[in-house]
């Protein structure tokens, strides 16, 4: 991928802003999310994509309305996912809502599917956790036949079988732009290669190098599977303000009490100032001023082959004015300074 094709996009979960020392409703924020999109499509990004959770303090439960909603008040972005868990997605009613939205916007609509890191969909659907595995299976094998076939029969163990269905509205020839996104396992890895798809690296702590082993694997399963080659993004959360400074405090504000509760519920580290700063200077949060970031971003395209990142501005109770800054900043300033360095130095793609 050369500089000039090199995309930069924003992810939401649609987490719950404040305003001075109010907390916006849910309606607030769902309304926010589209007039930040409307601001990134108006500074240059590429991409804006929204999450699909089901817990307190998220609003992106209903992605393919939200994403609508932003299709209506946009004209250039991409829309696409930063998650659907497809595993708890029926894929005929997924197919409808995406064709559907990849009408109304004009072709712009595209989604990274996972398997889930976040469970609560499983017992609200009514799924069984120890499916995990076989369900995220056998609807993806349906739902990219129903993308790239006309007409699809097919049985399988996790919902009731098709015989020759046509869906409409109808997805452009060959469907929409479909990633698969990858948590740290080989087998997703080499999942998304057996079907061709764009490789989505979900990259939320640590060193991001670490995925390298993970991108050679994909690059040799799609030359076995004998697929071209297939773009490699990256997802991974951080701010950017106008100084070094002002980011690292704004975000350890913000940051480190919903590190503290994941720790408590789910066994992570607990995020002392230490390790804070050590994410930041070589792990996964890209804080800082927009060179501090531009840097870091040209850094992961070379060592990760990457032709896309993605960067999850959001998080519980950033201030609006803190995440319309970053989104300014992304896209008026970082984005053309990585094009720039790796213009200087190319990626490996």
């Amino acid at each position: 991928m050369s500089a000039e094709g090199f995309e930069l996009g924003l992810n939401t979960f649609g987490e719950v802003a404040t305003d001075g020392d109010r907390v916006l409703s849910d309606a607030e924020t769902v309304r926010l999310i589209v007039e930040e999109a409307q601001l990134a499509e108006s500074v240059g990004l590429d991409l804006f994509s929204v999450g699909e959770h089901y817990r307190e303090g998220f609003t992106d439960s209903a992605t393919p309305v939200l994403l609508a909603a932003i299709a209506a008040a946009t004209e250039r972005i991409r829309l696409g996912t930063s998650v659907t868990v497809l595993s708890t997605n029926d894929p005929v009613r997924l197919y409808h809502e995406f064709s559907t939205l990849d009408a109304v916007s004009n072709g712009r609509a595209q989604l990274i599917l996972g398997r889930a890191s976040a469970t609560e969909s499983f017992p609200l659907f009514g799924y069984d956790l120890a499916d995990y595995e076989q369900l995220f299976e056998d609807k993806l094998d349906l739902f990219m036949r129903l993308q790239r076939e006309d007409s699809v029969t097919w049985s399988g163990t996790v919902r009731s079988p098709l015989s020759e269905q046509r869906l409409h509205p109808r997805m452009r020839p060959g469907g929409i732009p479909t990633w698969i996104g990858v948590g740290g396992s080989p087998n997703s890895v080499i999942r998304a290669a057996r079907y061709g798809l764009p490789l989505m690296l979900a990259i939320i702590g640590g060193r991001p190098q670490r995925f390298a082993g993970h991108v050679d694997l994909y690059h040799r399963a799609l030359e076995q599977y004998g697929h071209p080659v297939q773009p490699i993004g990256q997802h991974s959360l951080g701010l950017v303000a106008d100084t070094d400074e002002e980011a690292v405090e704004t975000w350890w504000r913000y940051w480190q009490p919903v590190v503290a509760q994941l720790a408590r519920e789910r066994g992570f580290y607990k995020p002392t100032r230490e390790r804070y700063e050590a994410e930041i200077d070589r792990g996964a949060l890209f804080v800082g001023s927009p060179e501090t970031v531009a840097q870091k971003i040209a850094t992961m395209a070379r060592d990760l082959r990457l032709s896309r990142f993605d960067i999850k501005y959001d998080v519980m109770y950033l201030p609006r004015r803190a995440r319309a800054r970053s989104i300014e900043l992304l896209g008026r300033e970082v984005a053309p300074r990585v094009r720039e360095l790796l213009t200087k130095e190319p990626s490996h793609v």
